[in-house]
């Protein structure tokens, strides 16, 4: 039996495989190779050093182009589709992308899958633009019920089409630190970074303001005051693969400067290394502001057997269980919440405990890859293709 032709076009700003950075690129990379034994899939993005310009990525096609301007970039996909003709093309995360692909191609079924509410912003998109794209789609996919809920409430019209795919995590490159394996990398990364006997409060992010680390530091005092044995670990920059800064960045170096045995600024890590950091912490804490459509971060720090302390703001509240795999706090009390809850946590083995088993037994539950996978294939069969 022929298997499905998808071709996924990403935005084209970072390559595949990504390991610098480009959350949509991670995204798109992990899911396509839990759906390749189903469905033939090519994926277009962007040229990077030591890449060919095609070749094979966890069993899926990847053709790159090099870096352009977006029109030239889209042009350039346009023609190779013309030789592909798959059976549908889904676009990642740039509406605008739509109309262009469908200008060319008519007859073509796209699908739209939005990884933020970035590009359907009034800044990135003009209304009417917004409500041609989603009228052109087939289907909308977002990687949340928020962003399910803000699409509609931008274009009521398009509420039919806005089906939830939740990203995963690969648990394995994630372990618990409550396995034994997991144990002893735990302790083996701690006692090479002198972290024994320290609790340790684990960000992990860009380095803007609305992921709100300047909440973090602005408490740091008051939890140094009541639990000595505290250390913020920040681990991140203003961009990804960049170690740049910005007027942010050294604003929070600047706080955190007087409190140097109790904060450690950790310049832009690949994800490939981001496992390591998670697993030798205590409590992840994941301050971001309303727009925050899902956070890759929440579900990978409970994979590594973490309580997550997070804004009930955007999709985390579709992650993290309030009291059972860690804390939910307002946003707009967001300092005294969370620094009770942090204390609360630091001063409590047990309850770290429970909370980082519960945590792990969520994500095997809910938030792997082939979770994700599985629902993006319901939704593939419920447009046509029966025998997917």
């Amino acid at each position: 039996m022929t298997r499905p032709r998808i071709a996924f076009v990403t935005p084209g700003a970072f390559p595949l495989p990504s390991p610098n950075g480009g959350s949509v690129e991670r995204v798109v990379e992990k899911l396509v190779s839990r759906l390749v034994p189903t469905i033939d899939a090519t994926i277009y993005g962007r040229t990077g050093r030591s890449l060919s310009r095609s070749g094979m990525l966890n069993g899926a096609r990847c053709i790159r182009y090099p870096a352009a301007d977006k029109r030239k970039y889209t042009a350039r996909v346009q023609s190779a589709l013309k030789r592909l003709t798959p059976d549908i093309i889904e676009v990642e995360n740039r509406p605008m992308y739509v109309l262009r692909l469908k200008r060319k191609r008519p007859r073509s079924r796209i699908w739209l899958h939005l990884h933020s509410s970035t590009f359907i912003t009034g800044k990135a998109i003009t209304r009417s633009n917004l409500e041609r794209s989603f009228a052109l789609a087939e289907r909308i996919i977002v990687n949340s019920e928020f962003l399910r809920e803000d699409v509609i409430r931008r274009v009521p019209e398009a509420a039919g089409k806005v089906s939830v795919v939740h990203p995963g995590v690969d648990i394995e490159r994630f372990p618990s630190q409550y396995t034994p394996e997991g144990a002893a990398r735990r302790q083996a990364l701690r006692a090479a970074r002198g972290w024994e006997g320290r609790s340790v409060v684990m960000f992990i992010g860009r380095l803007i303001p609305i992921k709100g680390v300047h909440h973090i530091l602005r408490i740091l005092p008051r939890l140094i005051e009541q639990h000595p044995s505290v250390l913020l670990v920040i681990v991140g920059g203003a961009f990804y693969g960049s170690k740049r800064t910005t007027a942010y960045t050294r604003k929070l170096h600047r706080m955190g400067a007087k409190f140097r045995k109790h904060v450690l600024f950790v310049p832009y890590v690949p994800h490939t290394e981001v496992p390591d950091w998670f697993i030798a912490a205590d409590i992840a804490v994941v301050p971001s502001a309303n727009r925050e459509a899902f956070g890759l971060v929440n579900v990978e720090a409970m994979s590594s057997g973490l309580p997550v302390v997070a804004t009930r703001a955007g999709g985390m509240k579709e992650i993290i269980e309030d009291g059972v795999t860690g804390y939910l706090v307002s946003p707009e009390n967001v300092e005294l919440e969370l620094e009770q809850r942090l204390l609360e946590l630091m001063r409590c083995d047990d309850l770290r405990l429970l909370m980082g088993l519960k945590s792990r037994e969520r994500v095997e539950n809910a938030f792997t890859w082939d979770h994700s996978a599985q629902r993006w294939l319901a939704l593939l069969r419920e447009s046509g293709f029966r025998h997917v």
